[in-house]
């Protein structure tokens, strides 16, 4: 699963997606890509068979205007798995990886 800012000058932004999210390594033949833009965001899901989902979500935060992300370890309804608590794995500012 690979999420992606994109990093292009404001005039470029303007008219493409700020995110892009791919999954490489799957069963498909075909690697799925999905876009996301200031206003939407994007989120991704990897589900495991023990009941347990890892979830990587990117966003604008509307105040700063930074480009945020989130991944989160969080229970899913999978072989039953309760639908109580999560644990966040890593926050902050994508412009902290650069």
């Amino acid at each position: 699963m690979c999420l992606c800012v994109t990093t292009r000058n404001n005039t470029e932004r303007e008219h493409m997606s700020q995110f892009y999210a791919e999954i490489p390594t799957s069963a498909r033949k075909t690697v799925p890509t999905a876009r996301g833009h200031k206003s939407t965001g994007i989120s991704t899901l990897a589900c495991s068979a023990s009941g347990f989902r890892i979830r990587a979500t990117l966003w604008t935060d509307e105040q700063t205007g930074e480009d945020m992300y989130r991944v989160v370890m969080e229970p899913h309804h999978y072989n039953g798995a309760s639908t109580v608590g999560h644990a966040v794995l890593a926050e902050g500012k994508c412009s902290d990886w650069t």
